[in-house]
C-alpha cells in the first residue's frame, strides 16, 4: 500500500517540477528574435507549393468596418467615409511557434507590434502596398495613438488594422434628381504588386460591416445596399488585383417635397388666380403674372446653384421648365386676353355705326356662317358673347387639366451631451415676423371688394415675402430627410397666406358675377354700388354702429340668404382664419414647444 502512494507521490512532484520549468517567453524576447534577421523590404513567400520559386502570390484577406458616411458632396461628386480597414496575410519568417517545439518553452497565442505616429519608423515589418484608386483627400487617425494594429500570430499570420478617413470620388448620374439613387464606389488594389505578387481577396463571413445605425444616419440619403465585387484592372505595368466596394444611396424625396415642389405648386396655382380676375384689371393681372413668373425664376436659380453644371438634363429641369411655362403661359394668356377686349370694343363700336346706318325697316341680312358650329358652341358664344370671356373661361379648365396630366407621368464607451437650443433668437427672426406676414394677409378682408391692385398685391407681396423667408431658413439647414418642427411652421403660414389670396379670387368672381345679374335685372344703372346697400369703404363712416350691433344680430345677418355672397365670403374669413391661425399656435406650442423643453 505504502509503495503506491510512494509512487503516486514522486509522480506529482515530477509533474510540477516538469511545469516549473516551462519558461514563458516575453512578447519584446520574441519579437526581437523574429526580427534579427528580418528585411521588411522583401515579400514574404507564397503559400502556393505549385510555385517552386516564389511561392505564388501572397494571398491578403480584407474587411472593412463602415462607422461613417458624410458630406455627400453633388456639386464636386464626392464624399466623405470613415472606416477600419483590417488586412491579413502570413509571412512564415516572423512564426515563433518553433520556439515550443522542445517543450520546455511557452509563448503567446499572438503579440502586438506597436507603430509610431511617423510613419517611415512604423516600418518594421513588410506589408502590402495598398492605396485606393478613388482617394481624393485622406488621413490615418493619431488621437491619442496612432489607431494603428499590427498583431502576429505564432504561426505567422499577421493582422492589420487601421482607422481611416477618406475623401472619395463619386461620380453621380443625376438624371433622376431628386428621385435619383447612386452608387458610390471604394477601390483598393496593390500600387506596385502585379497578381503574381498580391492577391486580395474578401473575406469569406461578413466582408464589410456597418455600424449600427449607419444606414438611417445620413442627412440627405439613405444607405439601401452595399455590395463587394472585383475589379482587377490591366494597365501597360502588368495586371493588379482590385477589391471594389459598391454602395447604393438613394436620396430621400421628402425634403424636395417640402422645400421644392410644393411652393413651385402653389405659385402656378396663385398665377390662375388671375383668370377668376375681371379683365380690366390691368395691373392687378399684370403684377400677378409677372411677379409669380419672377418667384419662380428665382427659386430656379437658388436650385441650380446646388448642382453641377452637367449637360444632360435633369428631372428637376423639366418640373422647374414646366411650372414656369405654366405661369408664363397665364402671363400670356392676359396679354391675349387684353388684345381680344380691345379688338370687342372695337367691334361694338362698328355694330353701334352700322346700326346707325340702317334702314327704317330695321333690315340686316343674315350671316353665312350661322348654324355651322355645334350645340355647345352655340351654347357657350352665346352666353359668353365676348371672346376675351371665353379665353379666361376656357383657360381656368385647360391650364389645370394640363397641370395635372404633366403631375401624374412623375461598441465603445460613450458621453451623451445634452444641447438645448435657444429659443429667443429664433422667436425675434422667425415667429414673430411670420405671424405679422399672416396677419398682414388678413387685411385684405376688411378692403373694399372692387379694390382690387390693392388686395392683389397686398396677398402677393406677403406670400412672396412669406417664400423669401423660407429660403432664408432652409440655407442655413441641411436636407434632412425629415419634417422639422420649423417646416410645420413655416408651411401652415404660407397656407394660411396662400388661402387668403385664394380668398379673394372667390370673393372677386362672386362680386362680379352678382353685378352682372343686378345689372341683368336693371336693379342698377351706371352706378357700382347699388342703391340701398352701404358700400365697404376704409373710412371711419361706413363702420358706424357696427359696434353697436349684437353678435347674435351679426350672425343672423350673416347666415341670412339676402346677403351677397362675396360679402358673406369676406365677413367668414375675418373670423375663421384668426381663430384657425389660434388653434394652429395653441396645437404647435404643445407639440413642439413645450415637448422640447419637457
Amino acid at each position: 500500500m505504502w509503495y503506491y502512494r510512494l509512487t503516486t507521490l514522486l509522480l506529482i512532484m515530477s509533474t510540477l517540477q516538469t511545469v516549473r520549468s516551462k519558461r514563458k517567453l516575453k512578447e519584446q524576447e520574441i519579437i526581437q528574435r523574429i526580427l534579427k534577421d528580418y528585411d521588411w523590404r522583401v515579400r514574404p513567400r507564397g503559400m502556393n507549393a505549385t510555385w517552386p520559386d516564389t511561392g505564388g502570390p501572397v494571398l491578403v484577406t480584407v474587411n472593412i468596418y463602415l462607422r461613417s458616411i458624410s458630406k455627400i458632396d453633388d456639386v464636386n461628386m464626392e464624399y466623405s467615409a470613415q472606416f477600419t480597414f483590417r488586412e491579413e496575410w502570413t509571412d512564415q519568417r516572423l512564426a515563433y511557434e518553433r520556439y515550443e517545439e522542445s517543450g520546455d518553452t511557452e509563448v503567446p497565442p499572438f503579440v502586438v507590434l506597436a507603430t509610431s505616429e511617423n510613419a517611415d519608423q512604423s516600418q518594421q515589418i513588410w506589408m502590402p502596398d495598398t492605396f485606393f484608386q478613388n482617394e481624393k483627400l485622406a488621413r490615418r487617425h493619431l488621437i491619442d495613438k496612432p489607431n494603428v494594429l499590427i498583431r502576429i500570430h505564432k504561426n505567422g499570420q499577421i493582422l492589420y488594422s487601421v482607422r481611416l478617413s477618406l475623401v472619395l470620388s463619386c461620380p453621380m448620374s443625376l438624371e433622376f434628381y431628386p428621385l435619383d439613387r447612386q452608387n458610390c464606389l471604394i477601390d483598393l488594389a496593390s500600387y506596385a504588386y502585379t497578381t503574381q505578387d498580391i492577391k486580395y481577396e474578401w473575406k469569406n463571413t461578413k466582408p464589410i460591416q456597418q455600424k449600427d445605425g449607419l444606414r438611417q444616419s445620413l442627412p440627405s440619403f439613405e444607405l439601401q445596399d452595399v455590395v463587394t465585387d472585383y475589379c482587377t484592372s490591366l494597365t501597360n505595368t502588368g495586371e493588379y488585383s482590385c477589391l471594389r466596394t459598391r454602395m447604393v444611396l438613394r436620396r430621400e424625396f421628402s425634403y424636395y417635397l417640402l422645400q421644392l415642389y410644393i411652393p413651385s405648386f402653389m405659385l402656378v396655382i396663385v398665377s390662375w388666380v388671375s383668370f377668376w380676375l375681371d379683365k380690366d384689371s390691368v395691373p392687378a393681372r399684370v403684377t400677378l403674372g409677372v411677379t409669380t413668373l419672377l418667384t419662380m425664376t428665382t427659386q430656379s436659380s437658388g436650385i441650380n446653384a446646388k448642382l453641377p453644371p452637367v449637360s444632360y438634363t435633369k428631372a428637376i429641369d423639366v418640373w422647374i421648365g414646366v411650372c414656369l411655362a405654366f405661369i408664363f403661359g397665364a402671363l400670356l394668356e392676359f396679354a391675349l386676353v387684353n388684345y381680344a377686349a380691345r379688338k370687342d370694343m372695337t367691334q361694338v363700336s362698328q355694330r353701334i355705326r352700322q346700326m346707325k346706318q340702317l334702314p327704317t325697316d330695321g333690315y340686316r341680312p343674315l350671316s353665312a356662317s350661322q348654324g355651322r358650329s355645334s350645340f355647345c358652341c352655340r351654347i357657350f358664344v352665346r352666353r359668353y358673347k365676348e371672346r376675351s370671356k371665353r379665353i379666361d373661361v376656357v383657360s381656368r379648365l385647360v391650364f389645370p387639366i394640363g397641370y395635372a396630366c404633366f403631375n401624374g407621368e412623375y461598441s465603445c464607451a460613450r458621453v451623451v451631451l445634452k444641447l438645448r437650443r435657444e429659443y429667443s433668437y429664433y422667436l425675434i427672426q422667425l415667429y414673430i415676423p411670420c405671424i405679422m406676414l399672416v396677419v398682414v394677409s388678413w387685411v385684405s378682408f376688411w378692403l373694399d371688394k372692387d379694390a382690387v391692385p390693392a388686395r392683389v398685391s397686398l396677398g402677393v407681396t406677403t406670400l412672396l415675402t412669406m417664400t423669401t423667408q423660407a429660403s432664408g431658413i432652409n440655407s442655413k439647414l441641411p436636407p434632412v430627410s425629415y419634417i422639422k418642427a420649423v417646416d410645420v411652421w413655416i408651411g401652415v403660414c404660407l397656407a394660411f397666406i396662400f388661402g387668403a389670396l385664394l380668398e379673394y379670387a372667390v370673393v372677386n368672381y362672386y362680386g362680379r358675377k352678382e353685378f352682372n345679374d343686378q345689372k341683368k335685372k336693371g336693379g342698377i344703372g351706371d352706378c357700382v354700388c347699388p342703391p340701398g346697400q352701404r358700400s365697404t369703404r376704409l373710412d371711419s363712416s361706413s363702420y358706424i354702429g357696427v359696434g353697436r350691433i349684437a353678435i347674435v344680430k351679426r350672425i343672423r345677418e350673416l347666415l341670412s340668404v339676402k346677403m351677397k355672397i362675396s360679402r358673406k365670403v369676406d365677413l367668414m374669413s375675418r373670423l375663421t382664419f384668426p381663430l384657425t391661425f389660434f388653434s394652429f399656435l395653441v396645437f404647435y406650442y404643445q407639440a413642439y414647444v413645450k415637448q422640447s423643453r419637457d
